[in-house]
């Protein structure tokens, strides 16, 4: 359905969403955030004072939640033009897309819509030609590349935020291929130390809760892959009574994980005695058919990454004598000889699609990170070629001392003596 009057200046007014009768309820979603995210709030009155993105058209592709809303908002209450797509369709949420479309920004987005009408949205809301991008995973970079390149005719350059869409980001930089400036938000400290670890570890366990209200204590956790994600995934498990194993291809981490008291091994030692597994490598084929033959009867997957390619589900299906959905956000493959492997969320994000996503308090790190970047890229990204660019140290210093003073946590600083002792 379109939206239509959406506000004065009618950005919102051509958004193709489920239903604008819902806006009500997604703008109460949004306000609800709004009291948890203080970073957000400061930048918010210095944006809408100074109006720094005032011509501008930004394009996001973001998992379209109440905190995401959010920032979205800010860019459009800054001055920017704002046009916003989802990037995975069972994240979208209906009710938040009309109540940014009432708010005045552009929502190409609908829940569990098909592969294609992803793309279509994605591309209705690149069509704009915009100034910045803002990508969670990669598709808007791909299609610029690849399918439509005149979208990118104005494009001063963008930002990443997630650990898969940065990789992508750095094979292109690596082959050449990349043809504009981005900002890693991803490995912002920030970000990853903050969102992927506290965030993930808290939403993914709210996800398979929510999903299948099946106690974890005592249990054995199979978590895939100890980088910043899979270290907060394990973290809460533990902390929920769970035994955890870890499976990882990096020599470090591996170590890294042993250190912190948790069990280390391959998957294929791990297939017959999980409970549980998540996966949070950004690789493909983590758990494949050789894992599923040696699980347990009723064991439970799970996924934390950004793409749904992680557990193999066309080997699950293809040694399943059946597949039924045995219970919201949960799929049951009947395996031949009895046993019942169940998979959540499709295999895609567990912690957004069945659980609300991240917390407000953490997202207003990542999105106050996002919000600066953006801002750098609007002031500096003609003096930058193409290419992969950190996020400026000042941006990530700024956002850790307002979060340190909205907590009411006050630090040291050094002394004169001290700063020439150091710089001796």
């Amino acid at each position: 359905m379109l939206r239509k009057d959406a506000d004065e200046k009618g950005f919102g007014e051509m958004s193709i969403i489920r239903d604008e009768l819902l806006a009500g309820e997604g703008v109460k979603k949004i306000d609800w955030v709004r009291g948890y995210m203080p970073i957000l709030d400061e930048i918010e009155k210095e944006f809408i004072e100074k109006r720094p993105f005032a011509g501008v058209k930004v394009a996001m592709s973001i998992h379209l939640e109440a905190k995401t809303a959010r920032f979205a908002h800010l860019l459009h209450k800054a001055g920017a033009e704002v046009f916003a797509s989802g990037c995975n369709a069972l994240s979208t949420k209906d009710d938040v897309c009309a109540g940014l479309a009432s708010l005045g920004v552009e929502v190409n987005a609908i829940h569990g819509c098909t592969q294609e009408e992803y793309f279509s949205h994605l591309k209705a809301t690149l069509s704009h030609k915009p100034d910045v991008i803002v990508d969670d995973g990669g598709d808007f970079i791909k299609l610029l590349h690849e399918e439509c390149p005149e979208y990118g005719a104005n494009l001063i350059g963008g930002c990443e935020e997630t650990t898969t869409g940065i990789h992508r980001l750095k094979v292109m930089t690596r082959e050449k291929r990349l043809k504009y400036p981005m900002i890693a938000v991803n490995d912002a400290d920030c970000k990853r130390l903050f969102d992927n670890r506290y965030g993930t570890g808290q939403s993914v366990m709210d996800g398979i809760m929510n999903a299948t209200n099946v106690l974890l204590a005592g249990k054995n956790v199979v978590v895939a892959g100890y980088g910043w994600c899979g270290r907060g995934i394990a973290m809460r498990a533990k902390g929920m009574g769970a035994r955890v194993i870890v499976t990882e291809i990096d020599e470090v981490k591996a170590l890294e994980a042993a250190m912190d008291g948790f069990s280390v091994m391959r998957m294929e030692e791990a297939a017959p005695l999980g409970d549980f597994f998540v996966t949070a490598t950004g690789c493909c084929g983590i758990i494949t058919k050789e894992h599923f033959l040696k699980m347990r009867d009723g064991a439970i997957l799970a996924n934390a990454g950004h793409f749904d390619v992680e557990i193999d589900k066309n080997d699950l299906r293809g040694i399943s004598e059946r597949v039924e959905n045995v219970r919201p956000y949960i799929d049951g493959y009947f395996l031949s000889d009895g046993r019942q492997i169940n998979l959540l969320s499709e295999g895609r994000l567990v912690n957004i699609t069945a659980a609300n996503g991240h917390p407000a308090d953490i997202m207003d790190m990542s999105f106050s990170i996002q919000a600066l970047s953006c801002l750098y890229m609007v002031q500096h990204g003609k003096e930058l070629t193409a290419g992969l660019y950190a996020v400026p140290e000042e941006i990530d210093a700024r956002v850790a001392r307002i979060k340190l003073r909205s907590m009411g946590v006050s630090i040291d600083a050094l002394s004169d003596e001290q700063k020439r002792y150091m710089n001796m």
